[in-house]
């Protein structure tokens, strides 16, 4: 299974938004970000991620979904461009009835596309923004982070959760991540995202639904992608519990 998901993430960072929309990001970005990792403590770092306690400075969601509700906290202090944009999103009521266009079991689900298949969607600034790197931030279960395509500032408005449960620890030096990060990836995640997607948010309830939105019967997308659910799974709208102080 590790090495099944392991090829399907290296495959995936390609695709991720005409799925996520095909995404990559320029090495050096990935180079200064690495790099950057190593000239600190990365086990004296805040890991918000690892947090139960809501704090002050995150915003919560719930996301009600058609097959239930999930919890999320967001991070407007280390990805604030992406945390912006997703809870205008929701107070506008944009992301109200869009579909999780692609799932895909012990790997992730993603939405946010008002076109429902992968291709459409904007930032609430009309255009593209580009990545929000963090070194507190990883692709652990239940992360949420921003989809994009291979071209530069392609963020818009489409998202995805993690999902994957299998141990993902095994490979990850602790020169580029903080031990809690590591025994994290224990419990699941898709560490060959991190460094090059946009981190902004954690699930801290429902990820038995989830679970369940991955698991769903799929058939075949445009691009040929065993991945689009045959019974459409939709957000059925956004509440807002919490805006930072």
């Amino acid at each position: 299974m590790k090495k099944w998901l392991y090829t399907l993430t290296a495959a995936a960072s390609l695709l991720l938004l005409a799925a996520c929309s095909n995404g990559t990001t320029d090495s050096s970005d990935t180079a200064e970000s690495t790099s950057t990792s190593e000239s600190v403590d990365l086990n004296a770092l805040v890991l918000p991620q690892l947090e139960t306690e809501i704090q002050e400075n995150e915003d919560v969601v719930e996301m009600v979904t058609s097959e239930g509700s999930i919890k999320i906290k967001l991070f407007p202090e280390l990805a604030p461009k992406a945390v912006e944009n997703f809870m205008t999103h929701a107070k506008d009521g944009y992301y109200d009835g869009v579909t999780f266009h692609r799932v895909i079991d012990e790997f992730m689900i993603q939405g946010g596309d008002p076109k429902g298949d992968g291709t459409g969607g904007e930032s609430i600034w009309g255009e593209g923004f580009g990545e929000e790197i963090s070194n507190q931030l990883y692709h652990i279960r239940g992360a949420l982070a921003m989809a994009k395509s291979s071209l530069p500032n392609s963020q818009g408005s489409q998202f995805y959760i993690v999902q994957n449960d299998q141990d993902m620890s095994d490979g990850l030096a602790v020169q580029h991540y903080p031990q809690k990060i590591i025994d994290a990836y224990k419990n699941g995640g898709t560490p060959s995202l991190d460094f090059e997607y946009t981190v902004f948010g954690q699930v801290i309830e429902g990820m038995d639904v989830v679970d369940k939105i991955a698991q769903a019967e799929t058939t075949a997308s445009a691009s040929g992608e065993n991945s689009t659910p045959v019974d459409p799974v939709k957000i059925e709208k956004i509440n807002i519990i919490q805006e930072a102080k």
